[in-house]
């Protein structure tokens, strides 16, 4: 892929400031971070062979020493790019916030679609983008940011096996799918970085947030990408709902009409149950 020089730089910026904050991380000791949206770590810390895992209790002076450790390096991590590591799964604010994330795209047929139903009820989103999907169709990511949305890059082809993969594949992912969509909209930041399938390993976390792009996973999935029809998918948004979520929804990778149809029911009865919309938190913890 040819890029600018500009952004040439800005890669090799990224891949430094990674290379630091994985240093940090390998010192300490990176957590897995518990979830139960699947947006986790695949690539759980484990201690060698015949070690005993640090005990993290107030009277444990080796977990004492852990943790504070891991407090350390997260914070020197934070201060060299201001992005925090952890997987964002928060909307924005306090109180009744929610926030609106749609994955997959951009596509010709459904984008537009889900644009004129947010459009419709006031509603700005978070479009999580492939970035060949960008590079084709660049018209739509422009059209998505000149409604006010958020941008945020979901690799460069969707690969949902990449946590498998070395860091230097998923260095390439992340920031060549980040280089494809700022390419389409120059001068409009990419602030999120959500991995394929949610399969996220402490490197990738690092290097997305070096790049100034904060992890960002989901606590509602409807599974809209399934299909599994309209009531199915109301029952799960509409069900009992966490703190502050962010809800999974897709405009691309197939039929997306059962999503625009329950995008055109669940935006408003969200309004009536009092929530305000907002992105997912990005500096927060």
């Amino acid at each position: 892929m040819r890029i600018t020089t500009s952004a040439a730089r800005r890669r090799r910026a990224g891949y430094t400031a990674a290379a630091a904050l994985l240093g940090l991380l390998a010192a300490a000791g990176s957590p897995a971070y518990a979830a139960t949206d699947g947006s986790v770590d695949r690539v759980p810390d484990v201690p060698p062979s015949g070690h005993a895992a640090p005990a993290g209790t107030a009277g444990s002076a080796q977990g004492a020493a852990h943790e504070a450790a891991q407090g350390a390096a997260h914070e020197a991590a934070r201060g060299a790019s201001g992005v925090p590591l952890g997987i964002s799964r928060l909307a924005e604010g306090a109180g009744r916030q929610v926030a609106i994330t749609i994955d997959d795209g951009p596509d010709p047929r459904w984008t537009p679609q889900v644009l004129a139903t947010l459009r419709k009820n006031h509603v700005k989103a978070t479009f999580c983008m492939i970035g060949t999907k960008a590079q084709k169709y660049p018209e739509l990511v422009r059209a998505v940011a000149a409604d006010g949305h958020q941008l945020c890059d979901h690799s460069v082809d969707h690969d949902v096996t990449m946590d498998h993969k070395p860091v230097a594949y998923q260095r390439q992912q992340i920031l060549e799918g980040k280089a494809m969509i700022e390419k389409a909209v120059p001068g409009v930041p990419v602030t999120y970085y959500r991995a394929p399938g949610g399969a996220f390993t402490p490197d990738s976390r690092a290097i997305a947030a070096a790049s100034g792009m904060r992890p960002l996973g989901w606590s509602v999935d409807p599974q809209d990408w399934s299909r599994p029809g309209l009531k199915a998918i109301l029952s799960a948004v509409e069900g009992k709902l966490p703190q502050q979520p962010t809800v999974l929804f897709h405009d691309g990778g197939g039929d997306r009409s059962e999503t625009v149809a329950a995008l055109k029911e669940y935006l408003p009865w969200l309004t009536e149950q009092g929530y305000r919309f907002s992105f997912p938190a990005r500096t927060a913890p």
